[in-house]
């Protein structure tokens, strides 16, 4: 198992790509605390892998500083040092850029962008600590999206938010270095979470999302799961700064695909 004996911390880990990462990490052998603002589903989620390894729940608002440094102490107290943070947490706001409240935008970033740079930050100290204590790095993996990279009217805060999560990749990435803690993100295209329910519900906005993926398919949780557990363990020791786009080859298209034939499963 490619995380035996590690620690992880999971934000946003109660459902979605958050909850497939969290028992990912259980079968590769490492601990997990879930950190989620929904109590319902943080608990509900531990009920559901207590049998995959040792996992606990810790209520979080990872947009605030306290929450976060309960946390990484809670986490500490369960398990001891911790060796993975993943930065997961995300909300979006579907709303037009000219009737946007200054309030919308800004809950959205508070949530993506400062709570990972909260979290990061919180638990990088943790790690440099334990560096300099003659102890192994670890590393912060941020879930990222295509949209870093691409332009979606109605989503703008969402947009703008993972366009400075990658930037707070490639930073802290950067400034953590000299201590061996690596720092990448994944940046996932079109996944079947909830997010992607209503396009599900319509045979036509599934069209469009197959006809802008070549591979021709909706992309599993459990699939950016299996980057999370490569970019956790030693096999990319040497990867850092990096953001993996996992977007069934989206990014990489010039065109939309013709002729895309939604499939009714």
């Amino acid at each position: 198992m490619k995380l035996s004996g590690k620690t992880a911390i999971v934000t946003g880990g109660g459902k979605g790509i958050g909850y497939a990462i969290v028992r990912r990490f259980l079968r590769e052998g490492a601990r997990v605390v879930i950190a989620d603002s929904d109590d319902d589903l943080g608990t509900k989620a531990v009920e559901d892998l207590a049998d995959l390894g040792d996992v606990e729940f810790v209520s979080t608002d990872v947009g605030e500083r306290l929450d976060v440094h309960n946390l990484v102490a809670a986490t500490k107290n369960a398990f001891g040092d911790i060796d993975i943070l993943v930065n997961n947490a995300g909300i979006a706001s579907g709303k037009d850029f000219l009737t946007m409240k200054e309030s919308e935008f800004d809950a959205v970033m508070r949530v993506n962008l400062k709570g990972a740079f909260l979290c990061s930050q919180a638990v990088a100290k943790q790690m440099v600590a334990r560096v300099e204590a003659d102890g192994p790095p670890g590393t912060i993996i941020n879930i990222s999206s295509v949209f870093d990279k691409l332009a979606l009217p109605e989503q703008l805060a969402y947009c703008v938010s993972k366009a400075g999560l990658k930037q707070l990749t490639n930073v802290t990435a950067q400034a953590l270095a000299e201590y061996g803690i690596r720092v990448n993100a994944i940046g996932p295209g079109s996944i079947a979470t909830d997010m992607m329910d209503s396009v599900n519900d319509d045979m036509k906005a599934k069209q469009r999302v197959l006809s802008r993926t070549p591979l021709g398919r909706v992309g599993e949780p459990e699939e950016i799961a299996g980057i999370a557990a490569f970019l956790a363990s030693n096999d990319s020791g040497y990867i850092t700064g990096q953001t993996i786009y996992a977007d069934g080859g989206r990014l990489g298209l010039a065109f939309t695909i013709d002729k895309v034939e939604a499939d009714e499963t």
